[in-house]
């Protein structure tokens, strides 16, 4: 007998204790079939992490249908290779997964916001305007003009005719009084 033919003789007797759940029958056929897997299988990917999850997706299937080889019909390395090549057509055909974006707003449902969060907002905009009106109009103003118009702090200072030092000393204190007044909100 040939090299080549005694090869294909020890994997098909390999493969046949594999089918009676022959642990280190299996571990032996995925020793010399796994380095070979990885080289099939990087013709399909540049990416090691997918090549070797195509690669030990075909050995497990191997493990859970070696019962279904059957000698007289191929070589072990070809009922292996084809099961391989059969895992990368199927994801050929799947097609490259998509990232997931949970921001996505495609994903969003329906785009609006469940009933309690809507409550929930509503109370915190009535808490704030109720709070907003126990400042002093000059805190409104600069809290309007920083937060609701965007200006920065030089361009209120400049509006109103006001020192740069006094207009954030503003903010800062109608931050702190909105602060003490909506506590835990």
């Amino acid at each position: 007998m040939k090299s080549n033919e005694m090869e294909r003789e020890l994997l098909n007797s390999l493969m046949g204790r594999v089918a009676s759940r022959d642990k280190a029958a299996f571990e032996a056929i995925y020793r010399h079939f796994v380095p070979k897997l990885r080289s099939f299988m990087a013709r399909s990917s540049n990416e090691p992490a997918v090549v070797e999850e195509y690669v030990q997706e075909a050995m497990v299937t191997v493990w859970r249908k070696a019962h279904l080889f059957d000698p007289s019909r191929g070589h072990a390395s070809t009922w292996i290779f084809a099961i391989a090549r059969n895992l990368r057509i199927d994801a050929f055909r799947r097609g490259p997964k998509p990232d997931f974006d949970p921001a996505d707003p495609l994903l969003a449902i329906n785009g609006t916001e469940p009933p309690d969060e809507l409550v929930l907002r509503s109370q915190q905009a009535d808490a704030l305007r109720e709070a907003m009106k126990q400042l002093k109009p000059d805190f409104v103003e600069v809290l309007r003009m920083s937060y609701f118009e965007g200006l920065p702090h030089g361009a209120i200072a400049e509006k109103l005719g006001l020192p740069l030092g006094t207009v954030k000393s503003r903010i800062r204190l109608a931050c702190e009084k909105l602060r003490a007044a909506l506590g835990d909100l």
